[in-house]
């Protein structure tokens, strides 16, 4: 079932205990923190929503003739991945990539378990079939779902069971026949502020969009939750108190590949708006036919079209598992591994592509309402792609996507969503064909001998 924007945020007036600053929010759909990015994932809804967009993004559902969002298609073929990724991609369109836990990220991650539930089957099928009814519930209800997955740092040489905190770590207090009780905290939070429900394994100062085109309504904001004894029914509950399980159901499960597949579409798309970033740079300030900047932005275009070339790949190199089809793994670990290296260095390019362009802008959009002060920036915001208004307005949006608070959080958020370097070089590691090159090696090594080279003398 589909539904609307207005359906969407009104589902968020649902009793949600939400801090900053010290105060409790009373209604995050219309504070000033989070009700542009609110309106934005609305946005969103209503887009999947719209009739002429429905061969795109949604497909007839398994159960009736009503129309069911991409997320939740599960690709028995690589045309059938195609298709969904290409919807995927469409939706990232909608926020320039910017919403790093979009609805279709956790969704694409429950779509993977739900297409490995036989590990869930050999497990316990009673959590197993929690899970499949679980997946049927969001699936007809259009429900956005975020997770939290990783602990609170507090002291890093210390494991999780010897934090001095008993439960600072979210953990199993208690459990009954109607289910478990959760105490402690879990992070990341990313997008919670927005969605329906959570999985558990600096909009406020953007005060207008014409300063602050991206902050002002995509910053999905972090959040640490705390679950203060919160009782679980046993239909919620996929996995209970098993290490080994926890980890199962992401990599022996296509859960893995299909929520960082989504995340790098969701780059891809990201990436080529940055590019488009750096040419409007050149081109407002009359640099575009310098060798050395025509040299940076064909770099940038071959970094973006790496990024896309390797999602393709992943879906060249796709296999059946079941009756699924499902991206290349390997080639997926690879991608976040180059991406996460490069993301970095992209942002810094673009701003040596700026210069002092990115600082020598208007305080605010207040200054075109003092005449003495517009006047001014008529004389000192030339450009030869557009009038000066227009030169400021793009510079601030250069501004947000590469030098901002906003822009900083992005930079990080693109360097460890997939978690540290060293988790996605192990996952590289772990998933490469080694047997296939050290044979290479091997073959060519056994064609020649000590003894045979010394008799050939």
């Amino acid at each position: 079932m589909l539904k609307s924007g207005a359906a969407h945020i009104e589902s968020l007036k649902d009793g949600r205990e939400v801090f900053l600053d010290g105060k409790v929010v009373e209604d995050v759909t219309t504070h000033p923190a989070f009700r542009n990015a609110v309106a934005t994932v609305g946005g969103l809804y209503d887009f999947l929503s719209d009739p002429a967009n429905r061969d795109c993004m949604t497909f007839t559902g398994p159960d009736d003739d009503a129309p069911v969002n991409r997320v939740w298609q599960l690709p028995t073929s690589y045309e059938e991945l195609v298709t969904r990724r290409r919807a995927i991609e469409t939706w990232a369109e909608q926020h320039a990539g910017f919403l790093g836990r979009s609805p279709d990220h956790v969704g694409s991650c429950l779509s993977g378990m739900y297409m490995g539930r036989d590990v869930f089957e050999a497990y316990d099928p009673e959590r197993a079939g929690a899970l499949a009814d679980y997946f049927h519930y969001v699936r007809d209800n259009e429900i956005y779902l975020t997770y939290v997955i990783i602990n609170p740092q507090a002291d890093r040489s210390k494991t999780a069971h010897e934090q001095d905190a008993e439960y600072l770590n979210a953990g199993v207090v208690d459990q009954d026949s109607e289910g478990i009780t959760l105490r402690g905290a879990k992070m990341l939070a990313t997008a919670g502020i927005m969605a329906n429900e959570v999985l558990v394994p600096c909009e406020q100062h953007a005060t207008n969009v014409y300063d602050n085109p991206l902050s002002h309504r995509y910053d999905e904001n972090d959040a640490l939750l705390y679950f203060d004894d919160v009782k679980v029914p046993w239909e919620r509950v996929f996995i209970n108190q098993d290490v080994e399980m926890c980890q199962k159901q992401f990599h022996a499960t296509p859960a893995h590949v299909f929520q960082n597949y989504q995340a790098q579409i969701r780059l891809m798309v990201k990436l080529r708006f940055l590019v488009g970033i750096g040419r409007r740079i050149a081109d407002t300030i009359g640099t575009t036919n310098f060798p050395q900047v025509r040299e940076s932005l064909g770099s940038l275009a071959a970094e973006a079209a790496t990024v896309e070339a390797l999602v393709n790949a992943m879906e060249v190199k796709g296999r059946e598992v079941g009756p699924y089809f499902v991206p290349d793994r390997h080639t997926l670990y690879s991608a976040q591994v180059f991406t996460q290296q490069l993301y970095p260095r992209f942002i810094a390019a673009l701003r040596d592509l700026a210069g002092g362009a990115l600082i020598m802008l208007p305080s605010s959009i207040d200054d075109f309402a003092n005449a003495e002060i517009a006047e001014i920036i008529e004389k000192t915001q030339h450009s030869p792609a557009s009038d000066s208004e227009g030169r400021v307005k793009f510079m601030r949006l250069a501004w947000d996507a590469v030098g901002s608070e906003f822009a900083s959080r992005h930079t990080q958020y693109e360097m460890f969503y997939a978690g540290a370097g060293f988790v996605t070089k192990g996952h590289s590691f772990r998933t490469y064909d080694w047997d296939r090159s050290t044979d290479m090696v091997d073959r060519l090594m056994a064609d020649y001998t000590l003894e045979t080279e010394l008799d050939g003398r």
